[in-house]
C-alpha cells in the first residue's frame, strides 16, 4: 500500500494558474506564483470580490482525538472533492502545518490517502514562508523591547512584567524558560524570558483574524508587551513597532492557493494551534473563498469542544461568519480507544468497548447540535476491519440523537468516496441554521470561562488561585471584559487530564495562567498542564524524514 507522500508525489498536478482560472475564475494577472503549483492572491483582486454573494460555510470538526486517529483534515479535503464531484462549486480552507508537529509527533498535515492537498512536501515544509514572517515579526518586537530598555527605558517598562515572549516554529522544551542578555552591559539587562511556538504567538492570532493590512497594523499596535512599575500597560505602538511588523507580514497576509489531488482549489492560510490558541485558518482566506464558491469547507482544530467552540466564539463572533452545517468526524477505532481498548487492539471487533466509547461522540454531537445550534452529520472514516455489528451500533445510537451517520471512503476512493456525505451536507445547507454562541459579549471573563466549562466540557467547577483571580479581575476592570475567552487545555479529554477518556463530567477546570491578547482581542486562559511550547517525543518524526534520490521521504 502506497504511503501518503508516495500518493502525493505520484499525483498529476495542474499549474495553479489553470486551477485558479478554470475553477474560480481568477485571472493569472492577480496571482503571485510561488513556483508552478502554489500562489498567493492579490489584495486588489480580493477587494473586487466584496460585492459578491457569500457561499455556504461548512464546518468539519471531530470527536476527541486519540492515537488511533480520526481523519478530520482528510475528511475536509474529501468532502471538498466530493462536492465538486457531484457538480457543486466548492473550495476548502485549511490551516498551514507547523513544523513542530511535522518533525515531532504528527508528521505531515495535508490530509491523507487520496484526499490530500498538494504539493504535500511544500505545504508541510516552509510552504510560502508565512510562518517565517510571523516569527520574524514577533521576534522583531521582542528585540525592540530589549533595545528600548538598553537605551534608557524611557517608557519605564518593568523588567519583571514583560509579557512578550520570543517564538520559534519548532517543538523545543529547552527554550520554555531562559535568561537573556547575559555577558555584560553591552548586551543589555539580564532578565528571565522564554519561547513559545510560532503558532501560539499573538501575532499568529492577529494574522488570522485581521481583515486587511490596515486592520493588521492597528491590531499589532494594540499588543500589550508589558507593564510599568505602576502597572500601566505598554503597547507595541509605544515602541512604534507596528509599521515594521506589518511590512514583514504584508505579503504573508495574502491567502495561499493550492489544489487537491483531484485538482480542486484549496486555500491554506494561517495556523494557530487549537489546544493553545484559537485553531482556525485566516478570516481573509475563508471570506475570500465564500465569495468565490457556492460551498466552502473548513475545519477547526481538534475536537468539537476545543476547536469548534473557538471557531464560533472567537472567529465567527469577530468576523460575522456563520456555518450552515457541521460534519463531526470519527472512526470506530478511536471510539473503541475511548471505551478503554489499548491502541494496539482497536482494529479488532469489540462492541462492548465501542458502546462504552460512544459517549465521547455523543457529547460532541450534543455540543454541536444543541449548544452551538448547528445542523450536523456524523462521518465515519471507514476501515476494512469495521464490522457490521459495530457500524449498526453507531447508527442506532446516533439515531436516538436525531443525527445521521455516513460511512465515507475518501481516503481510498477520493471525492467519490464521500459523495453521499456531500449530498447530505448540501441538503443540510438548504435548511435554516441559527448558530449560537456559548456566552454573551456582556458576560464577565469569569462567567465566560464558567459557561464554557459547564456547557462544553461538563465541568462542575472552575478554580483558580488568588493570583490568577486577581489577574482576571484586573483585566475585567481595565475594560477587557467584553473580549472572548480562548481556552488553552489538553486536546485529549473534555477534562484537563489527558488520561481521562470518554466523556468525563463533574470534573474541575483549573485556570493556571491568564494572558491578554489585546491585539487579537481575546483573553487566553491556560488550564491544566498544557504547554505553549511543546516538546519533542522520545522518537520524533524527524528521525524518519529524509531526502532520497532527490525526493522527500518520511512525511507519512
Amino acid at each position: 500500500m502506497a504511503s501518503d507522500i508516495e500518493i502525493a508525489q505520484g499525483a498529476k498536478l495542474q499549474r495553479i494558474a489553470k486551477v485558479a482560472l478554470d475553477k474560480l475564475g481568477i485571472p493569472e494577472d492577480h496571482l503571485e506564483p510561488y513556483g508552478h503549483t502554489k500562489a498567493k492572491i492579490s489584495f486588489e483582486y480580493l477587494e473586487s470580490l466584496k460585492g459578491r454573494k457569500d457561499g455556504k460555510l461548512i464546518l468539519v470538526t471531530a470527536m476527541t482525538p486519540t492515537p488511533a486517529g480520526e481523519g478530520k483534515t482528510t475528511t475536509t479535503v474529501g468532502l471538498g472533492d466530493a462536492l465538486n464531484h457531484i457538480g457543486k462549486k466548492a473550495v476548502i480552507c485549511l490551516r498551514e502545518p507547523s513544523l513542530g508537529p511535522v518533525f515531532g509527533m504528527k508528521g505531515g498535515a495535508a490530509g491523507g490517502g487520496h484526499a490530500q492537498v498538494v504539493p504535500m512536501e511544500d505545504i508541510n515544509l516552509h510552504f510560502t514562508g508565512d510562518f517565517g514572517a510571523i516569527g520574524l515579526a514577533n521576534n522583531l518586537l521582542a528585540a525592540l523591547i530589549d533595545n528600548h530598555i538598553h537605551h534608557g527605558n524611557e517608557l519605564g517598562i518593568d523588567l519583571r512584567r514583560i509579557a512578550w515572549k520570543r517564538v520559534v516554529d519548532m517543538n523545543d522544551r529547552a527554550l520554555r524558560d531562559i535568561t537573556v542578555a547575559l555577558g555584560g552591559p553591552g548586551n543589555g539587562y539580564p532578565r528571565q524570558d522564554g519561547f513559545d511556538i510560532v503558532v501560539a504567538s499573538e501575532v499568529m492570532a492577529i494574522f488570522c483574524l485581521a481583515t486587511s493590512v490596515e486592520d493588521l497594523k492597528k491590531r499589532l499596535g494594540n499588543i500589550v508587551i508589558g507593564y510599568t512599575r505602576e502597572q500601566k500597560p505598554v503597547y507595541a505602538r509605544d515602541l512604534n513597532a507596528q509599521g515594521a511588523m506589518t511590512v514583514l507580514l504584508k505579503d504573508a497576509l495574502k491567502p495561499n492557493l493550492v489544489q487537491t489531488l483531484e485538482n480542486n482549489p484549496a486555500f491554506i492560510h494561517g495556523g494557530p494551534f487549537a489546544n493553545i490558541a484559537h485553531g482556525c485558518n485566516s478570516v481573509i482566506a475563508t471570506q475570500s473563498a465564500m465569495k468565490l464558491a457556492d460551498y466552502v469547507v473548513t475545519e477547526a482544530g481538534f475536537g468539537a469542544d476545543l476547536g469548534a467552540e473557538k471557531f464560533l466564539d472567537i472567529k465567527c463572533r469577530k468576523s460575522g461568519l456563520r456555518p450552515s452545517a457541521a460534519v463531526i468526524v470519527a472512526t470506530l477505532r478511536a471510539l473503541k480507544y475511548h471505551g478503554g481498548v489499548d491502541v494496539k487492539e482497536v482494529n479488532k471487533e469489540n462492541v462492548a468497548a465501542l458502546e462504552k466509547g460512544l459517549v465521547n461522540l455523543e457529547r460532541h454531537v450534543d455540543n454541536v447540535h444543541n449548544v452551538y445550534g448547528i445542523p450536523c452529520v456524523v462521518s465515519i472514516n471507514r476501515f476494512n476491519f469495521d464490522t457490521p455489528a459495530e457500524i449498526e451500533l453507531v447508527k442506532s445510537r446516533m439515531a436516538k440523537l436525531g443525527v445521521a451517520v455516513v460511512l465515507a471512503t475518501h481516503w481510498s476512493d477520493g471525492g467519490k468516496g464521500a459523495a453521499e456525505l456531500a449530498k447530505m451536507v448540501v441538503a443540510m445547507c438548504d435548511q435554516p441554521s441559527k448558530p449560537t454562541f456559548v456566552y454573551d459579549d456582556a458576560d464577565s471573563l469569569w462567567d465566560k470561562i464558567g459557561k464554557i466549562a459547564q456547557k462544553v466540557y461538563r465541568a462542575s467547577e472552575v478554580t483558580a488561585d488568588s493570583k490568577v483571580r486577581n489577574q482576571i479581575k484586573k483585566l475585567q476592570d481595565e475594560g477587557y471584559g467584553h473580549y472572548p475567552v480562548c481556552v488553552a487545555k489538553t486536546q485529549y479529554s473534555f477534562s484537563t487530564d489527558a488520561q481521562k477518556r470518554g466523556a468525563p463530567s463533574n470534573h474541575v477546570i483549573n485556570v493556571r495562567e491568564v494572558r491578554l491578547a489585546a491585539g487579537a482581542e481575546f483573553v487566553v486562559m491556560v488550564c491544566g498542564d498544557v504547554m505553549t511550547m511543546p516538546g519533542l517525543p522520545k522518537l520524533p518524526s524527524a528521525s524518519k524524514i529524509d531526502i532520497v534520490d532527490g525526493k522527500v521521504v518520511g512525511l507519512f
